[in-house]
């Protein structure tokens, strides 16, 4: 079981990755039974399932009983917002909530150890594949164990981008506009539906790099650390830009400047 306290990094990645195996099986196991009574969010086609409540239940128990008082922050359920200088928690139960409702395999269980927006610790697991990313700050990030590295591209126009898209209609014809625009300059896109697991992905080096906007914490607060530390150059969310970009830094320019020109930026 991970340690109860302390802030060393190490024991905060042990806590998310404890949390995201007990998660994971969770979910797996919901999903064996039927993925239960589905409802909506911000439009029709933006589904919660029973299992998206149930896991981030869970994981908020454990976080309860392994770190108490410090605060959380759900995709579900939200969370009050955390005290200046405290650490806090950052939780996706399902992140690709339609994949995991279809049966698709590409989705995640994503948690991640903040203080003061900055995250110090996270662990972003694909259950249907037995598949676990983590990262502490300053220490690297793995898979299952096995040191990550990002790919080395350097040409934006031989690179494969990955994003994904809004369920709101006005955001989802911005982001495709954007997409338009990159592809005759890329070598491709790949919207998978994860955007907790397409961070995961550049750290892999499967792909170059990622670029969406419109993106809320939880959908990457573990997945941009986890690709930091891999050797992305991580972008987030500034104002005046929603935009959330992580690249290899052979390409991040480049990518930010072609993602600029495309309106990734527009109001």
């Amino acid at each position: 079981m991970p340690s109860v306290r302390g802030d060393d990094v190490e024991q905060l990645r042990a806590t998310a990755v404890a949390v995201v195996h007990q998660v994971g099986d969770l979910v797996v196991r919901m999903r064996v039974a039927g993925a239960g009574q589905v409802g909506t969010k911000t439009s029709a086609t933006d589904v919660v399932t029973v299992a998206d409540t149930a896991a981030e239940r869970l994981a908020r128990r454990l976080l309860a009983q392994w770190r108490p008082g410090e605060p959380v922050l759900g995709e579900e359920e939200g969370g009050a917002g955390p005290q200046p200088g405290g650490l806090y928690w950052v939780v996706d139960p399902i992140d690709g909530t339609v994949n995991y409702l279809y049966g698709l395999p590409w989705y995640a269980v994503s948690v991640a150890a903040l203080r003061d927006g900055q995250s110090l610790a996270a662990a972003v697991g694909q259950p249907a594949a037995g598949r676990l990313w983590s990262a502490a700050r300053g220490c690297g990030a793995d898979c299952d164990g096995a040191a990550l590295r990002v790919s080395e591209a350097t040409q934006l126009e031989l690179s494969l981008i990955g994003t994904g898209f809004s369920y709101r209609p006005e955001r989802r014809a911005r982001q495709a506009a954007m997409v338009a625009g990159m592809l005759p300059k890329i070598r491709d896109v790949r919207r998978a539906g994860s955007a907790a697991l397409d961070l995961c992905s550049v750290a892999s080096g499967w792909l170059d790099g990622f670029a969406e906007h419109g993106l809320r914490h939880w959908d990457w607060a573990a997945g941009a650390l986890i690709a930091a530390e891999a050797g992305a150059v991580v972008r987030l969310p500034q104002r005046g830009s929603d935009l959330v970009l992580a690249a290899t830094p052979g390409i991040i320019d480049a990518l930010a400047d072609l993602a600029a020109q495309c309106g990734a930026d527009a109001v």
